[in-house]
Order: structure tokens, then C-alpha cells, then sequence
């Protein structure tokens, strides 16, 4: 069954002055215009197209993929704004619809805006929403510490970055947990934190480990005996001078020296750290 706003594979029926009239099955036919013909084709041929709808609402098929299709996230760039709602360029001929109702606030022209494209059964239109709540799992998450998740960047918060996992939860990753620039739709592979008992879920960047602090101390400590001894790095020195020496977070960091610290293998000095003899 061809399903609208997705990629299809639809049988040539016949071709026509204006296309080829490929096999919609409860859709009925459908026509493929000239300009996105294959250059070779035979009558009975399997044609991978995306279905659509054209500027006169005309249902069509064309070899254009677009940036994203019905059911999926994307980060989109808006090229209009007007007094009905926002029109986002998604890669195709006709531009995606954002209503004014599917807006948390109000898009501006050559922002971007991470959206949820929708088949709108009502107008039988396809559109997209700002309003990612309505998509995204609300019951408890059954991730475990450490696993290894899908991450799409939706918004800089005071916190961090809010992200959604593997396009079903949302998620944080707090400044600390952060090492590299991050990009409104970016999309990468995260790690699950922990699942907090309110079902908020926290994420990092950085691979967990069951060895990671005991090994860090190692790692820290062969640093130390490299550097003679000493090192101008202490528990108040900036994450990103820490990240650059050992690629770990701050955190991570502080972990692994007081465990030095308590095992008396180093001291703190007011401009360093100190490997003891």
C-alpha cells in the first residue's frame, strides 16, 4: 500500500503527455511528471518515489527525496513567515507547512527548528510540528546506566542541552558532561547516565566504564611521573583543561584525584597537584 509523505515502490502502468502513471493501489493512480522521469523505463518497472502532494494539493510522485518524511524529527531551516504559519525548506519543490497551532513560539524567516513531520488527516496534508511533546513517550523509560543511545539536539537550556533518545524520550546532557560543540539538530551517540526516580533522564557524552575511575588514577598518576611530579591542573581548573589532558569530565575527574588523595598518592598545592614520593 503507497503510503503519502513516505518513499514508495510503485509499479509503471502506462506513460501519458504529462508523466507516467505509476500504481497507487488504494490510492488509485498516480502521476510521475516529465521532469522526474528515469531516463530508462519499461511498463511493469518498480520505481522508488517519494509520494507527495503537489502546490495544487494534487497527489504526485517524484524522485526527489526530501530531508525528512512523515514520522520523522528533522532540524529544518524556515524561509517564510507569514500571517498563517511558517514554510520550511525540507529539499523538495513545495515547501513544509508549520501552522500557527503547531508553533511553541513564533518562527522567524532563516531560523531553524526542530519539527516533527506529519500527515495531517483532516486537510489530507503533509505538515510539521514544533510541538514535540505530543510525540515523544511519556511512561517511564526502561534504558539502563551506560547504554548506548540515538541523540538528536533540540535546545540550549540553562542547564544544558535537552535531546531526544533514540526519537522516543527526551534527555539532558548537563554543561559538565559537555566537550565538544554542540548544534541545534545535531544527531549523536550518547550514553545513558541514569534514570532518575522522577523519570527524568540524564545523559553523557563519554563512554561509561566499570573500570573508568580506577583506571583514570592510573592514567593521572603516569601523567604526573611524565610531568616530574607536578602538574598546574587542580580540582578548580576550568572542564575543558580537563577534557584536553585526560578526555573526561570534571566530574569524572574529581572522582579519580580524591581517590589518589585518600590513598595519599598526591597532594593539592595552591597552584597544582602534587605526585607524593
Amino acid at each position: 500500500m503507497a503510503t503519502i509523505g513516505k518513499m514508495n515502490g510503485l509499479a509503471v502502468l502506462r506513460s501519458c503527455d504529462h508523466g507516467l502513471v505509476l500504481d497507487g493501489g488504494d490510492l488509485g493512480e498516480i502521476l510521475m511528471p516529465n521532469r522526474y522521469i528515469p531516463n530508462e523505463w519499461h511498463a511493469g518497472d518498480i520505481l522508488d518515489i517519494f509520494l507527495m502532494l503537489d502546490s495544487e494539493d494534487r497527489l504526485t510522485a517524484t524522485s526527489l527525496k526530501p530531508l525528512a518524511m512523515v514520522d520523522e524529527f528533522a532540524c529544518l531551516r524556515v524561509i517564510a513567515a507569514t500571517d498563517i504559519g511558517a514554510f520550511l525548506d525540507w529539499g523538495l519543490p513545495k515547501d513544509l507547512f508549520v501552522p500557527f497551532r503547531e508553533q511553541n513560539v513564533e518562527l522567524r524567516e532563516d531560523q531553524t527548528v526542530v519539527v516533527r513531520i506529519y500527515f495531517d488527516q483532516i486537510s489530507k496534508r503533509i505538515a510539521a510540528s514544533a510541538k514535540l511533546d505530543r510525540y515523544l513517550d511519556n511512561t517511564p523509560a526502561k534504558f539502563e546506566a551506560g547504554e548506548t543511545v540515538q541523540l538528536r539536539v533540540c535546545a540550549k537550556t540553562d542547564l544544558g542541552y535537552k535531546c531526544i533518545i533514540n526519537d522516543t524520550h527526551w534527555g539532558m546532557v548537563f554543561f559538565n558532561e559537555v566537550f565538544q560543540p554542540l548544534e541545534k539538530g545535531q544527531c549523536l551517540d550518547g550514553y545513558i547516565k541514569e534514570v532518575r526516580p522522577d523519570g527524568k533522564i540524564n545523559l553523557t557524552l563519554q563512554k561509561m566504564d566499570a573500570n573508568r575511575f580506577s583506571s583514570l588514577a592510573d592514567v593521572i598518576v603516569k601523567y604526573l611521573k611524565a610531568q616530574g611530579g607536578f602538574m598546574p591542573i587542580t580540582d578548580k581548573s576550568p572542564p575543558e583543561e580537563i577534557y584536553r589532558l585526560f578526555e573526561v569530565s570534571k566530574k569524572a575527574y574529581k572522582r579519580a584525584i580524591g581517590s589518589l588523595y585518600k590513598k595519599r598518592i598526591i597532594t593539592f598545592e595552591d597552584n597544582g597537584t602534587k605526585l607524593v614520593k
